[in-house]
């Protein structure tokens, strides 16, 4: 009987070691998934697309894409610029909405959209424009959401939250391009000849200037790509050793320069 028991005695051993090698390996993916890491290169990457995101959306939401010429409410408006008495105003002409003075109103200018539905937009390719800058907007914002849990989260599907992301900037990328090029086509249209005059046409602004919401919306489209490009280093900067040691330690929040 004593043999016998000294015989499963090192099986049981081994299978108790076995359920605690088991037991260890749950903890430290169960502790992997609570840690906090935060570097530079992913903080810098989360708060840049977040300024894109919002910087891209007020564009697309402003009336200062087209500046007319000066004028006045009641002003006679020739090819050669508006002329009649009174204090001149320069109203502007968004993709959707629109800022004027009527004669009426004392109290500055009204502002709001002149489209009471999508299919009153100035321009066929104004309404192709909105569709494309709507788009990478909505994509842009959601990688603005997403980036604020990538400090707790690197990885989805077995893949990197930060490739993940970048490749949905630049696809956004693409889709502000196409609207920015589709935008200026559309100056030939009633609309933006009554803001610019008849000498307005496709990529002819006429006599309106442009305004600080297609800068913004420019600008932005450039930032974009570099979010996109940037991504990669934020991957880099949370998988890097120095994390890894940190991890290692036991620590539960890491941040690096």
């Amino acid at each position: 009987m004593t043999v016998h028991l000294s015989r499963n005695q090192p099986r049981r051993t081994s299978l108790n070691r076995q359920h605690q090698e088991h037991f260890r390996s749950t903890a430290n993916v169960n502790t992997t998934m609570c840690h906090v890491i935060v570097t530079c290169r992913s903080m810098l990457w989360t708060l840049l697309s977040i300024v894109v995101a919002f910087g891209e959306l007020i564009a697309f939401m402003s009336t200062d894409w087209l500046v007319g010429s000066p004028r006045t409410p009641d002003a006679v408006f020739s090819p050669h610029g508006a002329t009649a008495a009174g204090e001149a105003y320069r109203p502007t002409l968004g993709i959707y909405g629109r800022c004027i003075k009527l004669p009426h109103l004392q109290r500055g200018v009204l502002c709001g959209p002149y489209a009471a539905h999508f299919g009153e937009i100035a321009s066929g390719f104004w309404q192709a424009a909105a569709i494309f800058l709507a788009a990478g907007i909505l994509l842009l914002c959601a990688v603005a959401f997403i980036s604020v849990f990538t400090m707790c989260f690197q990885s989805i599907m077995k893949k990197s939250i930060f490739n993940v992301c970048g490749l949905l900037q630049a696809i956004a990328g693409l889709f502000l391009i196409l609207g920015l090029m589709l935008y200026p086509a559309g100056w030939g249209s009633d609309k933006v000849q009554l803001y610019c005059g008849q000498d307005a046409a496709p990529y002819r602004s006429g006599l309106c200037t442009m305004g600080w919401a297609f800068y913004t919306a420019m600008g932005g489209t450039v930032l974009t790509f570099v979010c996109a490009v940037f991504s990669a280093q934020a991957e880099i900067a949370t998988s890097s050793d120095k994390v890894q040691e940190e991890i290692e330690e036991g620590k539960s929040l890491i941040c690096l320069l």
